[in-house]
């Protein structure tokens, strides 16, 4: 089935904005991705035909909003394939991960060792590092392969009787690599330990089958996945989401409260304390709608076929290395690269001059760095509404920036 990227790009306002008087070729979308009209007017008709507070008001307008709040919400379980009392509200992917450290962690005890792979983004290694200085655990890294993989081969040494959970990336923010869930599922349930996926990287390339994945955490971010900014959302089992205690307090998250005794309410409400960001979780369950309705089948190959195109356009070039997997086998399109004696910065300078918006560094990702005996790369992630000549921009600024350092 043939994909109609034309028409999808008019859905997207920004695309038509030139950038150093050259036509936008935004490639950076594993940092945050574009906003589709779709959720632009979603948020648009919220604020200025039903902005009040949720859950609390009885008003005209308060329930209005109420009412579009929790449709988002079941529109964000319906994406994830879950129940909609199991969606917690964030305010990003990184809250969401901090929401369980902090809640689920603080049932561990000292001794617990929690696995985490090289990989991670530091919003998947800080809030653990931060839980295992102050409870008393031991983290334990998984190894990452040449390709840029966690390593399943390690997960029998590495994971025992004192493991509690397993966190990483559903797909690595660097490599592109998807991980192998069944495996580390596997190993974490042959001992009684949990499992959570950062789905940051995941969550803007389709709908998820949540049930089949088998996993107890998932967590992802709305402005890499079409939505706004300062909204993420957080699933958990709901039987561990009853016994976690709150992360923060204050109003909306209590049953009662008195100077002798506080009760919860039950989830997700307990995990949402005070004012929500309501127009932005209103923007996520509008991207959510927005991509269950695209033909992922030819999405997929559409994006697929960009990043063939992009791996090939590397591999021409003399001094350009890729970091992660070198096939379409078992990746999304995230697609790091290394030129040699450029520094990434100088890298993605150039292809800025071309229209061509990218990341370059350390991508929040040290660890992998250092694995890698690199101090960053240049990335290109690409999203539904990329096309062949934003790949041919950036391979031209390549080019450029290999003739003017190299």
């Amino acid at each position: 089935m043939s994909f109609d990227v034309a028409s999808l790009r008019r859905q997207f306002p920004i695309l038509a904005r030139p950038v150093n008087g050259k036509a936008l070729h935004y490639l950076d979308n594993g940092a945050s991705a574009q906003t589709p009209l779709a959720v632009l007017d979603a948020v648009r008709t919220y604020e200025t035909t039903a902005r009040a507070n949720v859950l609390r008001g009885v008003h005209a307008l308060a329930e209005a909003a109420t009412e579009s709040y929790e449709t988002a919400r079941a529109d964000v379980a319906r994406f994830l394939g879950v129940a909609a009392d199991e969606v917690i509200f964030t305010g990003g992917c990184t809250a969401a991960i901090n929401l369980v450290a902090q809640s689920y962690g603080s049932l561990l005890k000292p001794g617990d060792e929690i696995v985490l792979s090289v990989l991670e983004h530091h919003s998947n290694i800080v809030p653990w590092y931060q839980l295992a200085q102050r409870a008393g655990l031991k983290l334990r890294p998984l190894p990452v392969t040449d390709d840029g993989r966690i390593d399943v081969s390690a997960l029998s040494s590495i994971v025992n009787a004192r493991t509690r959970l397993i966190s990483v990336a559903h797909v690595s923010n660097v490599t592109g690599a998807v991980a192998d869930v069944a495996a580390i599922v596997s190993a974490a349930r042959a001992v009684g330990a949990k499992v959570m996926l950062d789905g940051a990287q995941r969550a803007p390339h389709g709908p998820i089958d949540l049930p089949a994945l088998g996993v107890d955490f998932y967590a992802f971010a709305g402005h890499k996945a079409y939505a706004p900014n300062g909204i993420g959302a957080l699933w958990g089992r709901p039987e561990l989401l009853a016994a976690m205690p709150p992360f923060m307090g204050g109003g909306s998250m209590i049953g009662s409260v008195s100077f002798e005794a506080i009760t919860w309410a039950p989830p997700p409400r307990r995990f949402e304390a005070g004012t929500p960001p309501i127009g932005p979780a209103i923007g996520l369950g509008a991207a959510c709608r927005w991509m269950m309705e695209l033909d992922w089948t030819a999405v997929g190959s559409h994006e697929m076929g960009l990043t063939q195109r992009l791996m090939d356009g590397l591999a021409a070039v003399k001094s350009a290395r890729l970091v992660g997997p070198a096939g379409l086998q078992g990746r999304l399109p995230v697609v790091s690269f290394v030129l040699d004696n450029v520094h990434p910065h100088d890298t993605a300078q150039i292809l800025d001059s071309y229209g061509v918006a990218v990341r370059a560094g350390h991508h929040c990702a040290q660890p992998l760095m250092d694995r890698f005996d690199i101090a960053g790369t240049t990335r290109a992630c690409i999203a539904p509404y990329n096309d062949n000549t934003d790949v041919d921009a950036l391979l031209d600024g390549v080019r450029e920036a290999v003739r003017r350092f190299a």
